[in-house]
């Protein structure tokens, strides 16, 4: 990996995606029967289980087949209270689960301005996340212009949207039409006030123009049918965003049928869902070479508060420290899981990339903006300028690419300690597909 940025080589193994296995064919059949009849319990197959070959990078694909989850269309569905491991032991959790510890997480969370968030640890791996969405976001408007009429309108809903933090984006993006969904109505207040100045500026600018109308809802994504409390139910949307928050709706089935439902049901065909989550794979792999249930490292730690030999498809639950920071509980997304959920509700799968490899595919085209966000650090530093990486190792990458590329100038990299944490994380995209009528007025997507 090279050019402006060096991304270390990660020293993990990926557990097996089991892209339709048996097993998960019939413990989605089971669960979506349990959800259903209400029950109180998340039935997952005790046979369940994906393994790491032992220093093996890339290890071979297990044997699979298709899998159908039939289940009775609701318009709400119950969360249980209990959800059983493939172990058969049961997770104590609320009728809400964690729903209000995430809530009040984000609700408690200080806003900081950008002097103090200049000092953060990890102030460059927060700016090129940040790159990252951006890139994300405008491929994505990209496409869905070039499929309308010019100033044809662009409606967007934005999934666990926090504080805005993408606000800027989607003006800059030039949509029409926003809607702010999140759990914590601290988090939603603070967009509003971030919306209102912006308007307010943009008013105040020679050529600013109008910018896009928005409204609020403060709910649970994963519990709450959003498009019931839209001002125009009937809405039609081109693009829907979840950014690093969809992970908390595989606190269950019913929640992430509730989630993916709530992306797709307003979504108009060759319309996109995207977002972006920590990888299940990484995840798990980096728990198993540390033999241990906590790993990481001066940046970030992760503790698992389940078994990483036997991840259950729901419910598999950990804490992530970030900078010092403690998140509140997180649930490891099983991609193949959610491949074939979304399905049933029209969305095809389009991708899935490392946040490297995007970064790879982006970094000519994005290169400007990299600049202009402070992406990266630059290494060797300025004088007077102390780099804010603390371990010994943390540039040792970035040293080695110069010395390769026999080149004496600077570059633009992250700490070791920070590509090590960002690496942990990956995008994902799907589409809104056509869909004809059954007889009981319930659509059938061909994918």
């Amino acid at each position: 990996m090279s050019s402006s940025a060096t991304l270390i080589s990660q020293d993990v193994e990926d557990y097996n995606e089991s892209e339709n296995t048996d097993d998960l064919e019939q413990t989605l059949v089971l669960a979506a029967q349990d959800a259903d009849a209400r029950s109180n319990e998340l039935q997952t197959d005790t046979s369940y289980r994906e393994e790491v070959e032992e220093e093996v990078a890339q290890p071979e694909p297990q044997s699979t087949s298709s899998y159908k989850a039939k289940r009775k269309h609701e318009d709400e569905e119950p969360a249980p209270k209990h959800l059983k491991t493939n172990e058969g032991q049961a997770v104590g959790r609320t009728s809400e689960g964690y729903a209000k510890v995430v809530a009040t997480h984000y609700n408690l969370l200080e806003e900081k301005g950008l002097d103090e968030r200049s000092k953060s640890r990890i102030v460059y791996m927060r700016n090129f996340h940040n790159w990252i969405k951006s890139m994300l976001i405008n491929e994505y408007l990209t496409k869905i212009k070039d499929g309308k009429k010019h100033n044809a309108p662009v409606r967007v809903l934005d999934m666990c949207c926090g504080k805005g933090g993408d606000l800027l984006k989607w003006r800059k993006g030039n949509i029409t039409h926003l809607i702010c969904s999140d759990i914590a109505s601290v988090s939603l207040d603070q967009c509003r006030s971030r919306y209102n100045d912006m308007k307010e500026r943009s008013s105040r600018e020679r050529n600013g123009g109008n910018i896009y109308s928005i409204e609020y809802i403060a709910g649970d994504c994963s519990r709450v049918r959003l498009r019931e409390k839209y001002t125009d139910p009937s809405m039609k949307l081109d693009l829907v965003s979840c950014q690093f928050a969809f992970h908390y709706s595989f606190e269950s089935l019913p929640q992430a049928e509730c989630m993916i439902r709530n992306a797709s049901e307003c979504l108009q065909p060759g319309g996109f869902f995207i977002g972006t989550i920590p990888d299940a794979n990484d995840l798990i792999a980096r728990a198993r070479r540390a033999d241990a249930n906590t790993f990481g490292n001066d940046v970030y730690q992760v503790h698992f508060d389940c078994d990483v030999n036997k991840p259950p498809l729901f419910g598999a639950k950990y804490n992530f420290h970030l900078d010092g920071v403690v998140d509140c509980p997180e649930f490891l997304v099983h991609f193949p899981t959610l491949i074939k959920l979304a399905r049933k509700y029209g969305l095809k799968f389009v991708k899935k990339e490392k946040f490297y490899d995007y970064y790879e595919q982006m970094k000519n085209e994005g290169r400007q903006l990299l600049i202009n966000m402070k992406s990266l650090e630059t290494y060797p530093p300025y004088d007077n300028t102390p780099l804010l990486g603390t371990d010994p190792g943390d540039y040792i990458h970035a040293e080695e690419f110069l010395k390769k590329e026999g080149k004496n100038g600077k570059i633009g990299t992250l700490s070791k300690s920070e590509w090590e944490a960002s690496s942990l994380y990956m995008l994902f995209v799907f589409e809104k597909v056509k869909n004809t009528w059954n007889t009981d007025g319930t659509p059938v997507y061909d994918i």
